[in-house]
């Protein structure tokens, strides 16, 4: 299923430090037809920072988007909305690894799901509670 990025460009700041940033708010997994009706959804109930006191708003549909055009008091603001196809994103999750093999059951403190009254070996308390916890010394554990 394709994968398309809604892209946001839109002005910051003010005066001498104005320019122009882009960020993805959001994907849509479907057909370019889905992804550019919810791109109008979000063009349409979108408020910019600036201008501050918006007079007018007009929204124009472009090749792949929209362009909103707001007009303030002192000057005009035009964030553009587009839809694009994701082809590469460096931060996807990975693929899911082969499942690693599991460790074996009754070894204290390797992550066994065996409860800690059913390993062997383990020194206990006079009341049957296992002196080292069986998840102490983990490293897969946060």
């Amino acid at each position: 299923m394709t994968v398309w990025g809604l892209v946001v460009e839109t002005t910051v700041s003010a005066g001498d430090r104005k320019h122009v940033e882009a960020y993805v708010p959001a994907h849509v997994h479907g057909t370019r037809a889905e992804a550019l009706a919810e791109l109008e959804r979000r063009a349409r109930s979108y408020s910019p920072e600036h201008p501050r006191s918006p007079r007018r708003r007009r929204l124009f549909r472009e090749g792949d988007g929209f362009l909103l055009v707001v007009d303030g008091a002192w000057q005009s603001f035009a964030p553009r909305f587009t839809v694009a196809e994701l082809l590469d994103d460096s931060a996807a999750p990975a693929a899911p690894a082969a499942p690693e093999p599991e460790d074996a059951p009754g070894e204290p403190g390797t992550g066994s799901d065996e409860p800690a009254e059913r390993i062997e070996g383990a020194e206990r308390y006079d009341d049957g509670v296992p002196v080292k916890p069986t998840w102490l010394g983990r490293d897969d554990l946060p």
